[in-house]
């Protein structure tokens, strides 16, 4: 680091949280430089001493940054809360710390990104950076022209209205739909709005990086290109 940082970005960036989580402790008093109690909007210069809970913070060298493909299969949970057997974490056994990009229902399947990095982590979840993701989705019963025609244009769930997407019939009882937004289970209850029950969800892409033919349950390190392309459409100068 060669230049300043705000305490909350060195702390996403270090693989702690994202910023958002970073403030909340920052604001709780549970974040020092330096010996002293960080407050909002602090800056880091190179040599200051960041701790978080008492734990000493350092930025991880860039090459050294972990950018993971995952295939969830069913059944395995976004946490890393080791209570959980079925923890995604344990379930992926990675050799260092890192996170779950977002999250992926339980009862869903496909591709899911972990990282350490918090500064990418924050932006990919953030809905004003408008990042695809494609899911291809299976319902109960036979589809209709007008059944996808009101999931593009807005669905009203959990007290708000969904953004207009881009969606189409791959099938009888199968469409693909491209949303940038994360609403807790969105696409399922955007489904029961209109009395669809979803069946089964598998989400296949994450802006240019696609599940291809990756086998379920397998993870596999993001390729130099993807990453570049990934911290481009991120909006991360590194």
């Amino acid at each position: 680091m060669t230049a300043s940082m705000r305490i909350n970005r060195y702390i996403a960036q270090a693989g702690i949280c994202s910023r958002r989580v970073a403030d909340r402790l920052i604001e709780q008093g549970r974040v020092n430089i330096n010996g002293h109690t960080a407050v909002a909007g602090a800056k880091v210069q190179d040599g200051d001493v960041v701790t978080v809970e008492g734990s000493v913070v350092t930025l991880p060298h860039e090459r050294d940054r972990v950018y993971i493909a995952f295939n969830k299969p069913v059944g395995i949970t976004c946490t890393s809360d080791s209570r959980r057997r079925d923890n995604i974490i344990s379930y992926i056994n990675y050799p260092k710390r890192i996170f779950t990009v977002g999250r992926l229902d339980r009862d869903s399947s496909g591709l899911i990104l972990l990282t350490d990095d918090g500064e990418l982590a924050y932006r990919l979840t953030r809905t004003e950076y408008g990042h695809e993701k494609e899911y291809r989705v299976s319902v109960d019963k036979r589809i209709t022209p007008s059944f996808i025609e009101a999931l593009q244009e807005g669905v009203p769930i959990l007290n708000t209205i969904t953004l207009p997407c881009r969606a189409w019939q791959t099938g009888e009882k199968e469409f693909r739909i491209v949303l940038i937004q994360g609403l807790n289970r969105q696409i399922r209850r955007m489904c029961e709005y209109f009395q669809y029950n979803v069946t089964d969800l598998e989400r296949t892409r994450i802006m240019h990086i696609a599940l291809g033919s990756q086998p379920v349950g397998s993870w596999r390190k993001l390729t130099p290109k993807e990453t570049q392309e990934l911290l481009r459409l991120s909006r991360i100068r590194r």
